[in-house]
Parts: C-alpha cells; sequence; structure tokens
C-alpha cells in the first residue's frame, strides 16, 4: 500500500526531467481510488487546486505549467492527487496524507444534489396561487398545506420551504380578504337594515 507522495515522485523525475509515471498502488483489496479513471471533471478540479496555489504564490509559473500539462494527461486519481498532494487545498486534507486505498478525497467528488422539494409545500404554493383565480376558495387549503409542508420539512430537512411561504402568504392573504368582505357586507347590512 502506498502513500500520495508530494510533487514530483520521490526517487523519480517529474514529466519535465524526462521521468515517468508510477503505476498506482493497489490495497489490500484490489486496486484502490488510485487507480479509478479519471473524468474530464475531476482533471478540471484538479486545475483549480494548482489555479489557486498558484494565485497564492505556492507554485512559480514553470511549476504551475507542469503540473498543468500533467493535470490534462493524467488518467486516474492517484495520478491527480500525486499532483496536487503538497498543496494545502490537495485531495488528501491534514498534515498526514492518507492511505491511496482510503476513500476518494472531497475535491475529486461531484456537488451534492439539493435535496428534493417537498410534495405538500409545491400544493400549498399551487393553491396559494390559484386563489385570485377561484375567488378565494383555496385560500384554507393553501393554508392547511402550507403549515403541514413546513412541519414535514423541519422533520425531513427537505426544499421547498419558500413555496410553502408563499403558499402560507397567498391563502392568509386570500382569507384575510374574503373575512374582510365578509366584515364589510355585514357593516353594511346593518346600517343598512
Amino acid at each position: 500500500m502506498g502513500d500520495v507522495q508530494p510533487w514530483p515522485p520521490a526517487g523519480r523525475p517529474g514529466p519535465a526531467q524526462g521521468g515517468g509515471w508510477p503505476s498506482p498502488q493497489p490495497n489490500a483489496q484490489g486496486a484502490g481510488y488510485a487507480a479509478m479513471r479519471a473524468a474530464h471533471t475531476d482533471r478540471d478540479r484538479t486545475v483549480d487546486v494548482l489555479k489557486a496555489a498558484y494565485a497564492e504564490g505556492r507554485l512559480s509559473a514553470a511549476e504551475y505549467s507542469e503540473r498543468f500539462d500533467a493535470a490534462n494527461q493524467a488518467q486516474t486519481y492517484g495520478q491527480l492527487a500525486q499532483i496536487v498532494a503538497d498543496l494545502p487545498a490537495g485531495p488528501l486534507s491534514g498534515p498526514a496524507a492518507a492511505p491511496l486505498g482510503a476513500a476518494v478525497p472531497p475535491t475529486f467528488l461531484a456537488p451534492a444534489r439539493p435535496a428534493p422539494n417537498n410534495g405538500m409545500a409545491i400544493a400549498s404554493l399551487v393553491l396559494g396561487l390559484l386563489c385570485v383565480p377561484s375567488a378565494g376558495v383555496l385560500g384554507v387549503p393553501a393554508v392547511i398545506t402550507g403549515h403541514v409542508a413546513r412541519r414535514q420539512i423541519r422533520e425531513t430537512r427537505e426544499g421547498g420551504d419558500g413555496m410553502a411561504t408563499a403558499g402560507l402568504v397567498l391563502g392568509y392573504l386570500s382569507v384575510a380578504g374574503w373575512a374582510a368582505m365578509l366584515l364589510l357586507a355585514v357593516l353594511l347590512v346593518g346600517t343598512h337594515g
């Protein structure tokens, strides 16, 4: 099992000195993440780390150019990890490098997907929007579904809090409008009667 070595590999010349790349080391279960094929987005993330290191003055222009070319030619995660292993924003966090058989570093992971929207939040927003053309009849269901959605969102961490709030506001405005019209009608009937 091998550790990720800083650039250039210890005992080996880098690509600029005519040396080749070491083959990824297998872990106890076979080839680890280091042997996994890298995608274009993985190479782009590595180049982003290099750009940040160059902008911070951690790399000279020659080092940046050499590592940039190596990153674009890298075929595996192990090769990409080796290129940025000695940089603070590299794929392996902490002072000690993790073994190559460890989990995929966060640098190479795709961004997390947002949580799906809560169905009741969507229903509340739709009912709230339909309050106007339906003469406010859907105001109460919009308020009820909005409160149910807000409770579910707190419990399940789903998305859609804004939709539930909008449905609640529209529903309450509709209910308040109907209450005001009913109160006005009562007052008018009471003064003319």
